[in-house]
């Protein structure tokens, strides 16, 4: 009975690459499923961070426009 030494268990040079196909999914089997959920939260996450800045954004409009308002309401009171 041959025994692999610790090495061997760990060598991935028999194993695919881990590089895309041409479809794009990743060919590495836990690490395609593991890439595909970071896509799937990446695309998450930019979806509130736009949704966020368009927020942030608006609300900037806003407060620059009451600012604005209230500067002209106090200079045409002194006139």
């Amino acid at each position: 009975m041959e025994k692999n030494s610790w090495a061997d268990q760990w060598d991935n040079s028999n194993h695919t690459s881990g590089k895309t196909s041409d479809d794009g999914k990743s060919s590495g089997g836990a690490s395609g499923k593991y890439k595909e959920k970071v896509e799937a939260g990446l695309g998450k996450t930019k979806a509130v961070a736009s949704s966020g800045l368009n927020k942030v954004k608006t609300g900037t409009s806003l407060g620059l426009n009451w600012i604005k308002d209230k500067y002209n309401k106090t200079t045409t009171k002194k006139n």
